[in-house]
């Protein structure tokens, strides 16, 4: 993460912070506000009361994003299918071999022993229960196969020796704990926080519970993933993350968590959550702490990316003509853009993309290739100026929605194509002024 950031320093894409902020809001506000006003990846070097620096916004950019994963043509999810098609990554291999010479490794990552009272203690929001981690990967190994998951839990901060954990329904790291809870055991996890971009693209990638998302990362940057041995736990963690916190979920025990304020700009009330014993506390020499905003742009693309890549998936194994997939998870919308080849190809493209994630798309719709998918203007001018609003848009009642979602507020779903009518395509060409897109216009006033 720290090569990462200092090619964006070089690429004049970092911006410094070097002014006291307070770990309770004022980080989160100045990150918010900085957000607004440009994608670059920001670095605050005096954080009152912690003993390292905090970096955040360093996935807040979707160009940055695809140049991660080597996607030229800015079609992240066409780029991740080829890298990693139906599972099958590259042969890679993601950790080092069993005569790997650990020592070695250890001695190139000297760590520094601490606490989670040294970490930065961010609160984020004003009904926050307290100081939350939200950045880090838990990295867990299932009971049965042995098969890594990595995978984001926001995690409360209630002492030296505990965390408490949302772990949803859904998520691969539940199934995790109830196998171990069968037998009554503990399951060891790490946290990973200020990994290589890579392993947290990896993270956020949407892959069956038989995967191994280390494989992914390796498939990404194209070489095995260094591991180190953990300290307390049968766990290897990747050699190169700034702050590991070794521990394990406690079997059947679930204690209060919360109030968070959630992604979709909410709170999510208190309500008993699994519980993390923390064991030990480690970090790089020099080591940075990743903070997040939950429903930042930082939060919003990577989301983004893990979803659409999963349905992109889906629908071109089933419906001809996908070119690509945008996914606003806050709004639950879906944005797919298609090439048309006949009358009603894009109501078969809604109904797969409905089934291809029961979860985000309580909203979907279909668009031509001449338009913006990561633009809701742009779709919106589609869809209403393409023809008639009530026939072109169509409701599926009473299916579930969100899988936390008690009220069933997020039942039903909402289909829109937004293409141009099949057959009379010329009559919505878009108008455009040659050399608008192409010229320099540097040339011509001077750039701010």
């Amino acid at each position: 993460m720290r090569d990462y950031i200092e090619a964006m320093r070089k690429r004049g894409e970092l911006t410094v912070v070097e002014t006291p902020v307070h770990p309770k809001f004022e980080l989160a506000a100045v990150t918010q506000r900085l957000q607004q006003l440009s994608d670059k990846v920001i670095l605050f070097r005096n954080v009152i009361g912690a003993r390292m620096p905090v970096v955040s916004n360093i996935y807040g950019s979707r160009k940055r994003l695809c140049e991660m994963i080597g996607a030229a043509d800015g079609n992240f999810c066409r780029r991740w299918t080829e890298l990693y098609p139906g599972g099958q990554a590259s042969p890679a291999a993601t950790t080092h071999k069993a005569n790997a010479n650990t020592a070695a490794i250890d001695k190139k990552f000297p760590r520094v022993s601490g606490k989670l009272s040294d970490l930065p203690q961010i609160t984020y929001f004003e009904k926050d229960g307290g100081p939350y981690i939200t950045s880090a990967l838990y990295l867990a190994r299932n009971p049965q196969n042995k098969i890594a998951n990595l995978s984001f839990h926001r995690s409360q901060i209630i002492s030296d020796s505990e965390l408490r954990v949302r772990l949803g329904s859904t998520h691969d790291l539940t199934q995790y704990q109830k196998l171990a809870e069968k037998n009554g055991d503990a399951l060891p996890a790490v946290l990973l926080i200020g990994t290589a971009p890579e392993i947290f693209i990896a993270a956020c990638a949407s892959l069956p519970i038989d995967e191994d998302e280390l494989s992914a990362a390796a498939a990404i940057s194209g070489k095995p993933v260094a591991m180190q041995k953990c300290r307390t736990i049968d766990l290897e963690f990747p050699s190169t993350t700034e702050v590991v916190v070794e521990g394990r979920f406690l079997p059947n025990v679930q204690r209060p968590e919360g109030p968070f304020g959630e992604f979709m700009g909410y709170y999510v009330p208190v309500g008993n959550n699994a519980v993390f014993e923390v064991l030990d506390v480690h970090w790089r020499e020099d080591a940075l702490f990743h903070s997040l905003n939950c429903g930042s742009p930082e939060d919003m693309h990577a989301l983004d990316f893990a979803i659409a890549t999963r349905i992109y998936r889906n629908l071109i194994d089933k419906v001809p003509g996908v070119i690509n997939v945008a996914c606003y998870p806050n709004l639950m919308n879906t944005v797919v853009q298609i090439r048309k080849q006949y009358e009603g190809h894009a109501r078969h493209v809604l109904l797969a993309a409905f089934g291809a994630h029961l979860d985000y798309s309580k909203c979907c719709m279909v668009v031509d290739e001449d338009v913006d998918i990561n633009d809701l203007n742009d779709v919106f001018w589609a869809y209403l100026t393409r023809g008639r609003a009530d026939t072109r848009a169509f409701i599926l009642h009473d299916i579930p929605g969100f899988y936390r979602d008690p009220h069933k507020d997020h039942w039903g779903r909402l289909a829109i194509d937004a293409t141009k009518p099949f057959g009379r395509e010329q009559e919505f060409e878009r108008k455009r002024i040659p050399g608008a897109d192409t010229l320099d216009l540097s040339k011509y006033v001077q750039i701010i």
